[in-house]
């Protein structure tokens, strides 16, 4: 067996923050405002206003109280009471937000980045650079409006995310790039006289939100009008500014959606079916006489799901993928934006679906498994799993050549193209790459057995199922954790299996319910070796390094 030939030890590449030094370093001084605090605020003001007379009632009596507060505190003489008061609370909150924002501490190093926070209840995350699974940035709409970032590390595991919340909108991003050359093995020089705790590292933590470091200098002292004017421009260059960035990856998106298709792909789903039988059945719960119950349990459902239709259209708005040295870049989102990068190999599974509703427009969807969703409570927000929310055969083209490079020959785009579109009974007798499933599953898949079956093209595995929603599913090898044939006592009796392809959690399941006992036999051998065979010759864990590519083969003997 040929052994993956030694990597070549991977460039200096200057950084482009000093936060990557190993220090402990702060966040923005307003993150703690920005995480929560805003609301905290609005929630004792709006319960300030609501329960003022019951308070005035407690400080000066029932008795003694017969007006409005204002004009009762101005009438008594105890203004500067009520301002002392106030004053102290908001000297208590802020007294609180400094020492959560204190306490909240982070470090990067070659090797783990690490997050340190809570007053009372001490938190301690850690992410290990050799396991990130993708670094995601998202810019939430009200610290979008003050120029702040989210920077999101996921890791392989369970709920081993870490967040940095919030940055400077520009600092996170090229954060996010010193963290993926470290991730990548990518060695960094620092620029000669730097010191680990120089002074610049602290002062671009905490760079002042409204400032932009490209901003033209000011002539003559700053003015309030001035500073006004420059945060408005660069917030305002911010939001019409594209997702992706042109230093890092390509000025466009290798896809395009037109919102057109965007907002009907939404309107086509599941949830509008649902709609239509909830409405059908309001209609007639009407006219049989006994609505009241049911336009209580149906009414509300029906005018909020407007609100679920706009979530969808905007978090997918600006909808952005391309190819980068680091990966793949998704970027989405109109108000609030995100964008998530994908390093290489980090991809375990990629399902490319087609909805019954869909079909006559040639729409498609890509949906993926990687190592770093979450199950449960997590420090931030679950890694996005749609990597195409629509797109057309020739854009499922495209992405696939991303999430899969080297996968993107004229072969390779015929068998993805057949098992997106053949298997059909009139197809019969065109050529078919795929090993189907035998006549007599029938009696298990009436509907869907000719279009059930599997293909192995190089380091890939491919599945192809389903009828209502077709569904193709493509697994790397080296990705694959297992594999597994099963025969209950029904497919025994007609000779046939089931088989599954072990990946990591998410939506996407590479399994064949129905197979020939022969074939399962095959497909068992053909899957364990080359899942060997890719492994030993994979090296995307350092995607940085030049190594010398060993060519694929067969997993045949």
């Amino acid at each position: 067996m040929t052994e993956p030939a030694a990597a070549v030890p991977a460039p200096l590449a200057a950084p482009r923050t000093d936060l990557t030094d190993g220090e402990w370093h702060r966040l923005h001084p307003a993150t703690p405002l920005l995480r929560g605090g805003i609301f905290m605020v609005a929630i004792i003001g709006f319960i300030v206003a609501n329960l003022r007379e019951r308070l005035i009632d407690l400080f000066i009596g029932e008795e003694n109280y017969g007006g409005d507060p204002i004009d009762e505190i101005y009438q008594r003489g105890a203004t500067g009471w009520a301002l002392l008061i106030i004053a102290g609370i908001l000297l208590v909150i802020l007294v609180a937000f400094y020492l959560s924002w204190r306490m909240h501490t982070f470090r990067v190093n070659g090797e783990v980045v690490e997050v340190r926070s809570g007053l009372v209840f001490r938190s301690h995350r850690k992410a290990r650079l050799d396991r990130v699974q993708g670094v995601n940035l998202a810019r939430p709409l009200i610290p979008r409006l003050f120029g702040a970032a989210r920077l999101e590390i996921t890791v392989a595991g369970q709920d081993g995310n870490v967040q940095l919340a919030y940055l400077g909108s520009k600092l996170a991003d090229d954060l996010r790039r010193d963290i993926l050359h470290l991730a990548s093995g990518l060695r960094q020089a620092r620029q000669p006289g730097t010191a680990p705790d120089a002074p610049g590292a602290l002062a671009a933590a905490a760079q002042p939100l409204p400032g932009d470091s490209a901003a033209p200098p000011l002539i003559g002292p700053p003015t309030a009008h001035s500073a006004l004017g420059d945060f408005a421009t660069a917030r305002f260059n911010e939001f019409r500014a594209p997702e992706l960035d042109p230093d890092a990856a390509p000025p466009e998106s290798i896809v395009r959606i037109p919102p057109g298709r965007l907002i009907g792909s939404v309107v086509l789903s599941g949830f509008t079916v649902f709609l239509l039988l909830a409405g059908v059945g309001l209609i007639i719960s009407v006219i049989a006489g006994s609505s009241g119950w049911v336009l209580v349990a149906v009414l509300p459902g029906l005018i909020g799901s407007a609100g679920y239709y706009f979530s969808r259209i905007t978090k997918t708005l600006r909808f952005s993928i391309a190819g980068t040295t680091d990966g793949v870049r998704v970027g989405y989102g109109l108000l609030s934006t995100s964008s998530q990068t994908l390093p290489p190999g980090r991809i375990h599974a990629i399902k490319v679906s087609q909805p019954i509703l869909w079909r006559r427009f040639g729409w498609w969807q890509i949906s993926i498994n990687t190592a770093g969703q979450t199950s449960g409570r997590s420090s931030g927000a679950v890694t996005s799993t749609t990597l195409l929310p629509v797109g057309t055969l020739a854009d499922v083209e495209k992405v696939l050549q991303l999430a899969l490079p080297g996968f993107d020959t004229d072969a390779h785009r015929a068998l993805v193209e057949n098992g997106m579109l053949g298997g059909r009974k009139r197809d019969a007798g065109l050529a078919d790459f795929y090993s189907n499933a035998p006549a007599r599953a029938v009696w298990l898949r009436p509907f869907s057995w000719w279009r059930t079956g599997w293909a192995v093209s190089g380091p890939v595995a491919l599945i192809r199922r389903g009828v209502l929603s077709r569904d193709l599913i493509l697994v790397p090898l080296a990705r694959m954790q297992g594999v597994r044939i099963s025969q209950g006592a029904v497919r025994r009796r007609l000779r046939l299996a089931s088989a599954d392809l072990h990946t990591v959690a998410g939506p996407v399941s590479a399994s064949l319910s129905v197979i020939d006992v022969e074939e399962a036999l095959v497909l068992f051998e053909w899957m364990s070796t080359g899942a060997v065979r890719s492994a030993l010759a994979d090296t995307s864990h350092h995607w940085s390094r030049t190594a010398t590519p060993v060519p694929a083969t067969e997993a045949t003997e």
